[in-house]
């Protein structure tokens, strides 16, 4: 006031409400790298830094409500919200006099006469036009451009990709060449890809390699919309019951022990937070609420702790409060967000620990909901072990296959799957998939399909294993909760197995449109309220007794819906997978040592260790030789002095040694070669001409 400042009231809020303060306390400890104990003058000197009502400032500072009015005046003068922000997409480069939308339609056109030939079949066209109406209705043509352009470049490069998840259920994006399953003969369902009652972007994952080749899509991506207009987005890592545990154990200096016990025994476990159960809470919510409280007391006591004990209840308090907030930003497995101009206007961008890589300190989620466009190019480690394995068939065998050429529903193939011999087969390797995979007895893809997916939570806690594969094997009738539901669950024997059937269950049996199904997937697919729950199960119900279903029906598709809604697969997604599944089992049986090598090189990736897949390898007849310091490369390679080929177990198998180590050592051997050559050469001294064949 001295110098004319004008002052502002304020109450410096560091937390909302008075009971945060204890959680307040333990995190500036945590920052300060201190316990509540050692903290002192650290620690904020009272308790009133929450937000106060309106009245309580008034009040405070009566005596001078210029004060007020200050602030006041600035928070008028803060109008900005997150709805001004001016992103925009990327406008894909046009030749003079062409439009975004006929560039597209004469992409998809091409496209479907190369996947579908000369005579398509009749539903294509039909479907084709339907799917680019609505794109053009959502204005979505340069997305789908975009995306086109990045899968394109990959097959220049050599690079194997293919779309997954919901894109999958577009002839769109199959004709654009982004995807690998044909929708149409799949009978899939679009609109679990896009419709227009969603009013939101499309989501297309893209697979690549692991490693060096998804980089370089990636790096081509940055180097196409600039330093300024594209980044990763972030990953916010939360606090889960362990790490909570150990960090809030630490502030208030619990014995290590201790803290290491329980840290042990409660993950996924609910602490409860410092509220008060709201009067409102429901009878399931408080026999939930009790069973946990019940449950935790029990790990307390596990891991030697007295539940009554002050320091414990603070303990689990903190737990309870700091639980699922956030810790720390992470980089997301792929995806990307690009934008027309400059995406650091829109969001702040870091540098991430990577080279050459850029973040947003936004999640997917926050991009989704703010309209930014995110593209996932994610790394899968079997493309990365597909495309080691191909160049090796080639050299060593003389055969250059083509993963889309393969000859389709092979009979050995499949009489390996049948047998479990699936160890390093992709999707198709782990316990439970192998204790299915001899009762399931699969002989064509659609039978893959349906293995990928069958062993997921969601047909599990639905119980539809078992009747799918009783009805199989002709232990149990098909039948239907309803006639109208026998054309969507007939290929599956009358048992809901993928998200897509989900989908037009609830259309058919309940009224629903696409977007409206979708809406409900999406629904429960989050853990929203029992309120929300069950305003969507008494909508299903009440539309379907309207349709004259039974209340035996009603209750066992509103089990089927609510159990696999969550956790459930897309029957696209699946079939995506199958691909992949398929041929990593073909080349697993007609040529094992390439496929070992390719794994090897493509490690660390599935569920077995190195040394699981070489035993594997060698009781199937392939060769292995170790490790050694003159004949191995950097990695596993073949040697083709016996046929079939050996596989040389590489340098990189040392130990825990780097593929760049190993890599780095076969450098450093060929120089010591090349350094006793020189030291031959002088020592013998032939003419210039038997120095080059020498050298040759």
């Amino acid at each position: 006031e001295a110098h004319g400042v004008r002052v502002v009231a304020s109450g410096d809020v560091r937390c909302a409400r008075p009971r945060d303060r204890r959680l307040l306390d333990a995190l500036v400890c945590l920052r300060e790298r201190r316990t509540l104990a050692t903290a002192g003058r650290l620690l904020p000197p009272n308790g009133e830094g929450f937000l106060h009502p309106r009245e309580e400032i008034v009040r405070r500072f009566a005596d001078h409500p210029e004060w007020i009015v200050a602030t006041r005046e600035i928070a008028e003068r803060c109008a900005f919200t997150l709805d001004a922000l001016d992103y925009r997409f990327p406008t894909y480069p046009l030749r003079p006099g062409e439009t975004q939308m006929g560039r597209l339609r004469a992409l998809v056109r091409a496209g479907a006469r190369e996947r579908y030939g000369a005579v398509p079949d009749p539903r294509a066209p039909r479907q084709l036009e339907h799917e680019l109406a609505v794109i053009e209705k959502l204005d979505l043509a340069g997305y789908f451009l975009i995306v086109e352009d990045i899968a394109r470049f990959a097959r220049e490069q050599g690079i194997l990709c293919q779309g997954r998840g919901s894109a999958a259920n577009s002839a769109v994006c199959y004709a654009l060449g982004i995807t690998a399953v044909d929708p149409i003969r799949m009978e899939l369902l679009f609109e679990r890809f896009l419709s227009e009652e969603r009013g939101e972007w499309p989501d297309i994952d893209i697979d690549l390699p692991s490693g060096d080749q998804r980089e370089k899509v990636i790096q081509y991506v940055f180097a196409k919309y600039g330093q300024a207009g594209s980044a990763m987005t972030a990953n916010v890592i939360t606090y889960r019951s362990r790490m909570a545990v150990r960090e809030m154990g630490k502030v208030l200096g619990m014995d290590p022990e201790a803290v290491g016990r329980l840290s042990k025994l409660v993950a996924r476990l609910d602490f409860p937070a410092t509220r008060r159960a709201p009067a409102s809470e429901r009878g399931a919510d408080r026999a939930a609420r009790i069973e946990a409280d019940r449950e935790l007391r029990e790990r307390l006591v596990e891991a030697k702790l007295d539940p009554a004990s002050p320091d414990v209840r603070h303990w689990v308090e903190l737990v309870g409060a700091v639980q699922g907030l956030p810790r720390h930003l992470g980089q997301h497995s792929g995806g990307i967000v690009i934008a027309a101009g400059r995406l650091n206007e829109v969001v702040p961008i870091e540098p991430a620990t990577m080279v050459d890589r850029r973040i947003v300190q936004w999640d997917k989620d926050d991009c989704a909901d703010l309209g930014i466009i995110k593209i996932d190019l994610l790394g899968l480690g079997m493309l990365e072990a597909l495309e080691e394995t191909l160049p090796l068939i080639e050299r060593f065998e003389g055969r250059r296959l083509d993963l889309a050429k393969l000859p389709a529903d092979d009979p050995a193939t499949y009489t390996m799957m049948r047998r479990a011999d699936t160890i390093g087969v992709f999707q198709i390797e782990s316990r439970a998939q192998m204790a299915t995979l001899p009762r399931l007895k699969p002989r064509t893809f659609y039978d893959l399909v349906v293995e990928i997916a069958i062993i997921r939570p969601g047909p599990i806690v639905g119980k539809m294993v078992h009747p799918y594969i009783d009805r199989r094997n002709g232990r149990e009738e098909v039948t239907y909760p309803h006639p109208s539901l026998e054309p969507i669950l007939e290929r599956t024997l009358g048992v809901p197995i993928f998200q897509e059937q989900l989908l037009r269950i609830a259309m058919t049996a309940a009224g629903f449109t696409g977007g409206e199904a979708e809406e409900l997937r999406r629904a429960m697919g989050f853990k929203r309220s029992v309120e929300r729950m069950t305003q969507i199960e008494e909508r299903l119900r009440r539309g379907m007794r309207a349709r004259g279903f039974s209340k035996e029906s009603e209750d066992q598709i509103v089990l089927h819906i609510t159990s696999f809604a969550l956790y459930g697969f897309p029957e696209s997604h699946s079939a995506s997978f199958a691909l992949i599944a398929y041929a990593s089992a073909y080349l697993k049986r007609h040529h094992p040592a390439a496929f070992l090598v390719g794994l090897l090189r493509a490690q660390p990736m599935g569920f077995y260790s190195p040394a699981t897949l070489v035993k594997d390898a060698q009781r199937h007849g392939v060769t292995v030789r170790p490790v050694d310091v003159v004949a191995s490369n950097g990695r596993a390679d073949l040697e083709g002095d016996v046929s079939p080929p050996a596989v040389r177990l590489g340098l990189d198998a040392v130990g825990s040694l780097r593929r760049a180590t190993a890599e780095r050592l076969v450098a450093a051997r060929t120089e010591r070669a090349f350094a006793d050559l020189g030291d031959f050469v002088r020592r013998v001294g032939p003419d210039r001409d038997e120095l080059d064949a020498l050298a040759e």
